[in-house]
């Protein structure tokens, strides 16, 4: 990202507030329900984290956007790199998130479509200890050009997380008029799929990562500005239940995981650990 790039981008987000969503879609303004700390930095070999996701041990796996290695690196809450864990039979075209289930795989996501004319989208299913990498690739059956005009660019994604079997994709829109994020369901086992949305909503900033709470009650959309929870009724995902938006306004935040049922630790691609702790 040049100079001038970053310096509008960084003016947008400081910019950024709750006061549309709370409008729009009647979500609370709860910035003084949450103490936001810096906790650490990411090492060197993580200069551009886009995702994030626990280990068993309790430690954190971290990887790099585009063009990086196909690994994932160990790090504790401070930043500290513990191990490297290289992803056999993967290619990091444009790795934008982690996902994990229950039974301790990793789900990486390999779709961002900053210019949405990007065909063939992946998500990486890895075993935490052994087993052999499998794919998901997918579509979005609602894309019928590549790229589309300029009012349709909302076929980019860095947000997923895992939840029953599924994976739930969450689109980055990049129109300027157009601000609705698709919400999107993935099978999590290996195969090729074509999805169609099964939810949206306003909001006007992209979304960069998700995540569940581990209770499966709540989860969360972070963004270049603000952080969006949602509650989750009878195990069903989709926006129906806004809940809270706060500011939160660290530079290029992009990863983004919850440790309880209500604290969230964050990073940034200028190498930053945040945690967010519920008051």
């Amino acid at each position: 990202m040049n100079k001038l790039v970053y310096l509008m981008f960084a003016i947008e987000t400081v910019l950024c507030t709750c006061n549309p969503d709370k409008r729009t879609n009647s979500f609370k303004k709860v910035r003084s329900d949450y103490k936001i700390s810096k906790i650490g930095n990411l090492p060197d070999v993580a200069n551009e984290s886009s995702g994030i996701a626990r280990t068993k041990k309790g430690t954190f796996w971290t990887h790099n956007d585009s063009g990086g290695k196909p690994e994932l690196y160990e790090i504790d809450s401070t930043g500290r790199l513990l191990s490297t864990k290289v992803i056999p039979n993967s290619e990091n075209k444009d790795w934008e998130d982690l996902a994990q289930d229950e039974n301790g795989n990793i789900y990486i996501g390999d779709f961002g479509n900053n210019s949405n004319s990007r065909r063939a989208l992946i998500v990486y299913k890895v075993p935490q200890v052994t087993g052999e990498t499998e794919k998901i690739t997918f579509n979005y059956a609602d894309q019928k050009e590549f790229p589309p005009s300029k009012d349709q660019l909302n076929f980019d994604c860095e947000a997923f997380f895992h939840h029953k079997d599924k994976l739930y994709l969450f689109s980055k829109n990049r129109s300027r008029q157009n601000r609705y994020v698709k919400l999107y369901e993935l099978p999590s086992q290996k195969g090729n799929y074509s999805v169609a949305p099964i939810d949206s909503i306003e909001i006007k900033t992209q979304v960069t990562s998700a995540d569940i709470s581990p209770d499966g009650k709540t989860f969360a959309l972070l963004t270049y500005g603000k952080i969006l929870t949602f509650g989750i009724d009878d195990g069903i995902i989709n926006f129906k239940k806004p809940l809270g938006c706060f500011k939160f306004a660290r530079k290029q935040a992009e990863a983004m995981i919850f440790v309880n049922n209500t604290d969230m630790i964050v990073t940034n691609e200028q190498q930053q650990i945040f945690r967010i702790t519920y008051r």
